[in-house]
């Protein structure tokens, strides 16, 4: 009978004895008779972490678990039990396990496993030094936000009969040291990550002073709702309190690549705080502004710094982020990079810009086949080409797109910027609309100081959900957004809302304000042209459908409706009605 052969992604914890061959020549009884005594209590070790055992073959263990975390966290508790059971034992007989983990595919049968998942951490097991824990690259990205242990970078290094070099991390006990007596220490994550100081208080009452600190714990705890960088904790940060400090010595202390400082100044009953976000590998200022307030207002104040610098540091950091890999790593294939370098292309939205995007994030999604971020933005890229008419990537875009976006649905976990953008694309593409508007809710809830979370709430509550709420989350999102980086959004969905209670004075005010931002956004026009066409100004409806012509050449009403949720005709009834009334061919 043809033994049947399957794929699953799994974590593959591979042990054996250091130096058990000499050992073995030395008392070839006792030590078989130690080894098979500390397998049986390694193997219930492991069982109780989830693990499965695969292999048993002479000295060493393999076991293959669901979870990269309790992978690791049951390497650390099986090094610690052997700490144990060594303790009486002298130590030119002591047998000490090195371990390998690795996550990847995985072929398996009834019995055992096979392919690069196991290879990588055998070859990993090879290199470790006795009682130590070596993960890959791929197990440090999956575990690092997510466990007290310490990692210690050694690296890309070449495996026997592994194709490219793997990043190597040791893992170290929460207060321990390595196999060499070094203490661990965060490691500079390729995933930027911030530290929030303490602010200077410029005035020396205390009553600043607890205001300051007050600011900066704010900051710190809605900095904390993005992704896409880590944040210092305050304990960590706040040791530099009082201190002049070199940013750059502070940068390298924490491990840290960006610094957002500041201070508090009083004149009066008035109070000015400045901030400024820094690049602490370069020196580079990459923003800084002031805010002024009274003390009566002191609360309302705080939470509008709080906002402001929360929305305003994460698009830096992003920008920054993109400029430092074009610059420092023009070559590299690392998955991040790889994000990075496709983030402009992605954006741009030309036919030859999304297909280099997509391509990149398909190569990222190779590296970290779970990662939400490579997996939302390149189900959007294919979803829009799709919608575009463009060229195929593959044999089916739109297929292929929603595939991307539900993976990423499945690992988004509380990432507030992926659950916003696959709720949109649950909303347009798979016209899944209750589920997309609570995804979208859900996002809110995580972070409201996001841009584009409070910019797709708006446009998902207009589409099907509360008026009022699309207007006022769209107002938000504009003052997320005091650059109108974005911005223009916001202003033509407060503008569709407006068509929508049928106030065509108020649609037209707002949809100016998004042409200004945005003189090529499609959507803003069909405000304009509409919205004019009702109250009259027939010059100016045929004056902006002939600018949409030249931006959306063969556009038709029957476009814009196919192009649009259709849950509720009516929320786009006004829009068509004007759009015809304007002169816009039916179809």
């Amino acid at each position: 009978m043809e033994q049947v052969l399957s794929r699953r992604l799994a974590a593959v914890l591979c042990a054996d004895v250091a130096g058990y061959s000499a050992l073995v020549g030395v008392d070839e009884a006792g030590t078989v008779a130690a080894l098979k005594g500390h397998q049986t209590a390694v193997i219930l070790l492991l069982e109780r972490h989830g693990g499965r055992v695969v292999d048993l073959a002479g000295d060493g263990i393999v076991s293959e678990f669901p979870s990269t975390v309790s992978a690791v966290e049951a390497a650390l508790a099986m090094q610690a039990l052997m700490q144990q059971r060594n303790a009486e034992v002298p130590a030119n007989r002591r047998l000490v396990f090195r371990i390998g983990i690795n996550q990847g595919d995985v072929v398996h049968d009834d019995t055992h496993i096979y392919g690069d998942g196991i290879n990588v951490a055998a070859r990993l097991q090879a290199i470790a030094e006795p009682g130590g824990v070596y993960v890959s690259g791929k197990v440090f990205d999956e575990v690092r936000d997510r466990m007290k242990a310490g990692f210690l970078d050694l690296g890309e290094r070449e495996l026997k009969n592994i194709a490219r070099p793997v990043r190597v991390f040791e893992v170290v006990a929460e207060g321990g040291s390595d196999t060499r007596g070094r203490r661990a220490s965060p490691v500079m994550p390729r995933k930027p990550s911030v530290a929030v100081l303490p602010f200077d208080n410029m005035s020396g009452d205390s009553e600043e002073e607890y205001f300051a600190d007050g600011v900066v714990e704010d900051i710190i705890t809605a900095l904390s709702r993005f992704k896409d960088f880590a944040v210092i904790a305050r304990n960590s940060s706040f040791v530099y309190k009082g201190r002049a400090v070199d940013v750059r010595q502070v940068a390298k202390e924490l491990s840290v690549r960006y610094l957002l400082e500041g201070s508090v100044r009083r004149a009066g009953t008035r109070l000015r705080i400045t901030a400024q976000l820094i690049d602490a590998t370069t020196g580079a200022h990459l923003w800084a502004d002031k805010f002024d307030g009274t003390l009566e207002d002191v609360f309302d104040f705080q939470d509008r710094i709080t906002g402001t610098v929360a929305s305003i540091v994460e698009p830096a950091i992003r920008w920054a982020e993109i400029e430092r890999s074009r610059r420092e790593r023009p070559d590299s294939v690392e998955a991040y990079d790889l994000y990075l370098r496709a983030m402009p292309m992605h954006l741009s939205q030309t036919e030859a810009a999304n297909a280099e995007a997509i391509a990149l994030l398909l190569r990222a999604i190779e590296f970290e086949p779970t990662n939400p971020t490579y997996l939302v933005y390149a189900g959007n890229a294919m979803l829009h080409r799709a919608a575009q008419g463009w060229p195929a990537i593959g044999e089916d875009d739109h297929t292929r797109g929603i595939e991307l976006v539900e993976r990423a649905l499945a690992h988004a976990r509380d990432d507030a910027v992926i659950l916003s953008l696959c709720s949109m694309m649950l909303i347009h593409n798979l016209k899944d609309y209750d589920r997309g508007l609570e995804v979208s809710q859900r996002a809110v809830e995580l972070n409201p100081n996001n841009l584009t979370v409070m910019m797709f709430a708006g446009i998902a509550q207009l589409h099907l959900g509360s008026i009022d709420k699309a207007i006022a989350y769209s107002e938000h999102a504009i003052r997320l957004s005091p650059a109108l980086d974005g911005g223009y959004w916001p202003l033509t969905a407060i503008s569709h809302a407006h068509m929508i209670k049928g106030d065509y004075e108020e649609a037209l005010r707002w949809a100016k304000r998004s042409a200004s931002a945005n003189p090529s956004f499609v959507c803003t026009f069909w405000m304009l042209a509409a919205a004019s066409a009702h109250l009259g100004h027939m010059d100016d409806a045929k004056r902006h459908i002939a600018t949409l012509k030249r931006l959306s050449p063969g556009v038709t009403v029957k476009r814009v409706w196919d192009g649009q949720p259709q849950r509720d005709p009516s929320r786009l009834a006004s829009v068509l009605e004007g759009l015809r009334l304007a002169g816009l061919p039916e179809e």
